[in-house]
């Protein structure tokens, strides 16, 4: 027999979908008293029969716990180029030793503005084709309550044409080239939308984004994330740990998201990255960074595209286990 964690990841109908701590999905019945997203709980797995889930009673931080314990707001990034020309190769340099680095300006004014339209064509329903991930039994009558239901975007770049020019932006592509000493290879796109909604503008925890699927490759990925609107300390902006990108992979555990352990945070070392819109953060696929919720009444619109070098590899399912779970290892949170 063997008792692994998890939690409680949504529910459907009279089924919920649980995942545990080594990256595995299970669906159970709904009991009586329903637990909460979130919840942890305990999946046994004895040979031969179905799993069993245990509920623990032991609910996650809430949201409010989670910004005023995990995040710190009086370090703020201070180190930055004013637009990707201004990149040098110690600014590259400096990008390996510290896992990330800020290009103030990006994207102009009227690429902000196209990529914007891009993304609320796609949430209205006017662009069909993109993944559109809204919150659970969300219901709207207007365009802006659709909008604050919706949390993400994926798989968009084919579908609008702002949008793949962000994707593949020159400055972008010249960059990436220059921190893999080879040519990059896109891998996943992403809007992260988090709406001044109790709901939907949630925390994503502390993690290494190769610790997610398509992102899980042999060298080292880079992400991009770049403002759409203004990033501040109220509303989500992002936060990062210098250096721990030299940590290498570790394991991630399902608490209030796929993420690393909250008690292994650094939190005394996390420095926040404010934005202005057209501002982009490159940072290391292994680097610690998470975002707090939006309780401002601003939006926070951001685009995420990764990137790995062209000969990268996506790591096999025993590499992934290995890495990124706590099945071999043995780790707890």
């Amino acid at each position: 027999m063997t008792t692994v964690k998890g939690m409680i990841q949504g529910f459907e109908g009279d089924r919920m979908k649980v995942v545990s701590d080594y990256n595995v999905w299970y669906e159970f019945p709904v009991p009586d008293k329903p637990p909460v997203v979130g919840e942890r709980v305990n999946i046994v797995l004895r040979s031969g029969e179905e799993p069993e889930l245990q509920l623990t009673g032991a609910n996650p931080l809430s949201q409010q716990e989670a910004a005023a314990k995990l995040y710190r707001y009086d370090q703020i990034e201070s180190e930055r180029h004013a637009t990707a020309a201004d990149v040098d190769d110690a600014a590259i340099a400096r990008f390996w030793e510290r896992g990330y680095m800020v290009v103030d300006k990006l994207l102009g004014e009227d690429e902000v503005a196209a990529a914007l339209a891009g993304v609320t064509d796609i949430v209205q329903g006017r662009i069909v084709g993109p993944r559109v991930q809204r919150m659970k039994n969300a219901a709207w009558q207007t365009e802006e309550e659709r909008e604050l239901v919706t949390r993400k975007l994926h798989k968009f770049v084919d579908f609008s044409p702002a949008l793949h020019h962000a994707c593949f932006h020159p400055d972008s592509m010249s960059l990436l080239a220059r921190v893999f000493g080879e040519s990059a290879k896109f891998l996943e796109d992403q809007a992260i939308l988090k709406p001044p909604s109790p709901d939907a503008g949630l925390e994503k925890p502390w993690h290494q984004d190769m610790a997610y699927g398509n992102l899980s490759q042999s060298k080292m990925v880079c992400g991009i994330w770049i403002a759409l609107d203004e990033a501040r300390l109220d509303n989500g902006c992002m936060h990062v740990i210098p250096g721990s990108h030299k940590d290498g992979p570790l394991p991630h555990f399902a608490i209030r998201d796929w993420q690393l352990c909250d008690s292994h945070v650094h939190v005394e070392q996390d420095v926040a990255v404010p934005l202005k819109p057209g501002g982009a953060l490159f940072f290391a696929g292994l680097l610690h960074h998470g975002t707090p919720p939006n309780f401002s009444t601003a939006r926070r619109r951001a685009l995420q595209f990764h990137y790995c070098p062209e000969s990268s590899q996506k790591l096999t399912p025993q590499q992934f286990k290995e890495m990124f779970t706590c099945e071999l290892s043995g780790a707890e949170c």
